[in-house]
């Protein structure tokens, strides 16, 4: 009995889907992507395995520490179980479907898998469902896939939700446009990922001043949006602060019940990101819901956005649907009478011998109901038969 115990144990970060969260989890999973599919997004299945050098190509190479490895024993060559999905859609978008009219509207659903988790998201194995919008510069488009994530999280149950904006290009460009050296670059880096304006303020120089000013560009939108328009930018960080703005105001005006924070000099978690980008919470969960934003795809670097939802952590935002109404059939029921009762709605569960005593059959199977002279009637609880 120990040694099947032990053969049962899941490496850390993997875990077996259970009944009802399995049912629970693809529903919500179908629901999302219906979602997506009414606003144009057509659906695409990749590969869960692909080589190497497809998978961490572009936009993938970000995801080369987090990605499994394994060796094709048919080709000889090394391949790599998906980490992320992106990376897939972005390569199907600029080969596959190179001579497709942009923008082009794809959406995805399906398992992905990392070496490690992290200490607020320590599953190594969950499903992602989201949508790329490839070939779109434009700030609608930013709009778009917000407001399509919202709506999709909002149809599928979740409340209270908020979403931060950040542009993780805006503190390169600004030390690129001041021809700063590396190792002032990751001081700084570092200073702003620990949101520590003492050990900004120890790098020195005026010119650095303004990134001084970003730390206080955090909060509430309608409370950082004026400081973050009065810090003095380069030209091309000040174009990516514009189109924070312009989204930042569509959302308010389309989505009033959506909490938008802004955070400026976040960077973590969208290393391949090329512009403005996104994180989805909702109020008392734990951890991000999703997350996107800008990137190139492809060789031709093509303009693109999108985002992807995890799953596990939706869950976690939603409350379950009350339970079907399973009916317990006799042994000998006829498949006619199990086909009406399932299209009014029934959940039937069939003994596959003899009863004695169907309503403590029933309690036994979970089941609501049993079939009793052709009709379902109630099971009592143990209480009101006692």
């Amino acid at each position: 009995m120990d040694d099947l115990a032990s053969k049962s144990l899941l490496p850390n970060g993997l875990r077996d889907g259970l009944p009802p969260d399995a049912a629970h989890e693809a529903d919500i999973h179908n629901l999302v992507l219906a979602t997506f599919a009414a606003r144009g997004y057509e659906r695409v299945e990749p590969p869960l395995v692909e080589f190497e050098e497809s998978l961490l190509n572009g936009s993938g190479e970000a995801l080369a520490l987090s990605t499994f490895r394994l060796m094709d024993p048919v080709s000889q060559r090394m391949m790599g179980v998906r980490a992320d999905m992106t990376p897939q859609i972005a390569r199907i978008a600029t080969t596959r479907l190179k001579k497709a009219p942009r923008p082009l509207r794809l959406s995805y659903g399906g398992p992905v898998l990392r070496v490690r988790g992290n200490p607020l998201q320590p599953d190594r194995e969950f499903r992602q469902a989201g949508v790329e919008l490839i070939g779109a510069r434009e700030s609608a488009a930013d709009c778009e896939v917000i407001l399509l994530a919202f709506e999709a999280l909002r149809a599928a149950g979740v409340k209270r939700l908020s979403v931060d904006l950040t542009l993780p290009t805006l503190v390169p460009g600004f030390c690129a446009a001041l021809a700063l050296d590396a190792a002032t670059e990751r001081r700084i880096r570092v200073a702003l990922d620990r949101k520590d304006a003492a050990a900004l303020a120890g790098i020195g120089g005026k010119e650095i001043d303004p990134l001084r000013r970003l730390l206080d560009a955090a909060g509430p939108v309608e409370k950082t949006l004026p400081v973050l328009e009065a810090v003095t930018l380069p030209a091309e960080p000040a174009a990516e602060r514009a189109r924070l703005i312009a989204v930042a105001a569509v959302l308010e005006r389309e989505a009033p019940d959506l909490d938008v924070t802004v955070d400026p000099v976040e960077n973590r978690g969208f290393e391949y990101h090329s512009g403005l980008s996104f994180t989805f919470f909702a109020r008392g969960v734990r951890g991000e819901l999703g997350c996107g934003g800008r990137y190139l795809a492809g060789h031709a670097g093509e303009p693109s956005t999108g985002f992807s939802l995890f799953l596990h952590n939706l869950l976690r935002a939603v409350t379950f649907p009350p339970p079907l109404k399973r009916l317990l059939l006799p042994a000998g029921t006829g498949e006619a009478a199990g086909v009406t009762l399932r299209a009014e709605g029934w959940v039937t569960v069939a003994a596959l011998s003899e009863i004695a005593d169907l309503e403590a059959e029933a309690r036994r199977l979970l089941c609501s109901h049993y079939l009793a002279d052709g009709k379902p009637v109630a099971v009592a609880s143990e209480g009101e038969n006692g």
